[in-house]
């Protein structure tokens, strides 16, 4: 998806980006991009008026397939704002055994600590590869600059660091050897050479605290330098080290302080937590069975989405402006079997309608990411030149929404398990068959219909 300005935005323009990626459903997106516009809109009010305008949260409600985790998903893409997607199932009521609710904020907060790292790291990239190309430089000629070594043991930690003198003669000669080494390297006429490189261990000393372990406290940064640190010699060409030590040298130039204060800032108002099968801790009205920690989990969720304050190992982070986007088939329950107090958390609901032959074939041939490109990517790489013909598409749509009716009703999945049918013995002949191959209806009958016509061998293998 490519960036765009999230504050130049319309709802309109909103819906226009998904169009590319996920076909119908134009009340979903619309709910969507209204609510993500909410957030721009609200960002540009008063601080007093900005603290009681919270998001409207979204409940999302149809069978599976038909697009309502790739709405979320490529709205957060979108919005270049931090995302996590959950499964409501995984979580437990506090006090049984399972992950707590709480832990979804924290992951959420991990990913925004990823993404403005890596935002920062790239805005520092240029002076990271001088970095590396010092260090690089350092390895193909030993001693061209006087180095401070790493205490070895606690004495030297103490008495300080050694340095090796040189001569002003001996250090005019490597200045120049090293600058027509540099010349070199940045022609890449060194690439494939061999070089033994330090690199630090990443390793980190974590101590879990019971029942939170995804919060553990990280020892060695708690003793910070009073440590020396452990490095691992490997071996490998200048091209691969330039690949290895850019990240590590990336990341020595950022100040970690200011990225953790981005980072809840970006979480706190602009993350959106999609919870899918939500309807999967639902009990119907009346009903009691096994799942005692149903409700449990429903209750444990109502703080998080009316707002409190969440301890990560970053520090504590507010939930009042997160997005939350719950959805749910609803096949065996109603909405209106959630809690009360929960049902008032989702304002917005919204019904996703199934998918028919017609979006099917849509699917195949619309969005950017369709599976056609992809399998003709693919093949591609072979020396195949795959072409799908109209009619040999919507034989596909057919039979993925006749299986559909048969079946069971998956959604956009059964398309996959259809080509992958199609295509399994081209793709097992790919490497030696560098020909042009044309799937049409008959080439799409002769490789699934007898499959497609025995219902039992169907039932398990489409």
């Amino acid at each position: 998806m490519e960036k765009l300005n999230i504050n130049e935005l319309t709802p309109r323009m909103i819906v226009k980006e998904l169009d590319k990626y996920i076909i119908g459903q134009n009340e979903a997106k619309k709910s969507v991009s209204v609510a993500l516009r909410n957030r721009v809109r609200r960002q540009k009010l008063s601080d007093d008026l900005k603290r009681d305008v919270i998001p409207k949260n979204i409940l999302m409600m149809g069978p599976t397939g038909v697009g309502k985790t790739e709405i979320a998903r490529r709205l957060a893409e979108l919005a270049r704002a931090p995302f996590v997607k959950v499964e409501a199932t995984r979580f437990t009521e506090v006090g049984y055994v399972g992950k707590n609710v709480d832990s979804m904020i924290r992951e959420l907060v991990d990913t925004g600590i990823n993404m403005v790292k890596q935002e920062k790291m790239r805005e520092v990239e240029e002076k990271a590869r001088y970095m590396v190309e010092e260090r690089i430089l350092d390895y193909l000629i030993p001693g061209a600059q006087p180095k401070q070594q790493q205490p070895k043991n606690i004495f030297e930690l103490f008495q300080g660091p050694q340095t090796q003198r040189i001569s002003p003669e001996e250090s005019e000669q490597q200045k120049s050897k090293r600058e027509q080494y540099r010349e070199r390297l940045r022609r890449g006429d060194l690439d494939q050479l061999d070089i033994e490189i330090e690199v630090e261990e990443q390793t980190q000393s974590m101590v879990s605290i019971p029942g939170m372990e995804d919060m553990g406290i990280d020892m060695s940064s708690m003793l910070g330098g009073i440590l020396p640190k452990k490095v691992k010699k490997k071996r490998m060409t200048v091209s691969e080290a330039k690949k290895a030590l850019l990240p590590l040298e990336s990341e020595k130039l950022l100040d970690m302080d200011k990225v953790v204060i981005e980072a809840i800032d970006r979480v706190e108002n602009r993350g959106i937590v999609f919870i899918d099968e939500i309807d999967k801790v639902t009990s119907r009205s009346g009903l009691h069975g096994p799942d005692v920690s149903r409700e449990g989990v429903q209750r444990d969720l109502l703080p998080i989405i009316e707002g409190t304050t969440i301890n990560t190992k970053y520090g504590p982070v507010r939930t009042d402006f997160i997005l939350f986007v719950a959805a749910g088939a609803f096949s065996a329950v109603k909405p209106s079997d959630l809690i009360p107090e929960l049902q008032g958390r989702f304002p917005i609901r919204v019904e996703l309608s199934a998918l028919n032959e017609e979006d099917f074939y849509r699917i195949l041939t619309e969005p950017k990411n369709a599976i056609t490109r992809q399998y003709t990517a693919l093949l591609g790489t072979e020396g195949v030149l795959l072409e799908f013909t109209d009619d040999g598409i919507r034989e596909i749509a057919r039979i993925a929404f006749s299986l559909n009716e048969k079946i069971e009703n998956i959604g956009a999945r059964r398309l996959h398990t259809v080509v992958e049918r199609v295509l399994e013995d081209l793709s097992f002949e790919a490497p030696e068959v560098a020909d042009e191959v044309v799937i049409n209806k008959a080439y799409v009958d002769d490789k699934i219909k007898d499959v497609v016509d025995d219902q039992d061998l169907s039932t398990y293998i489409l």
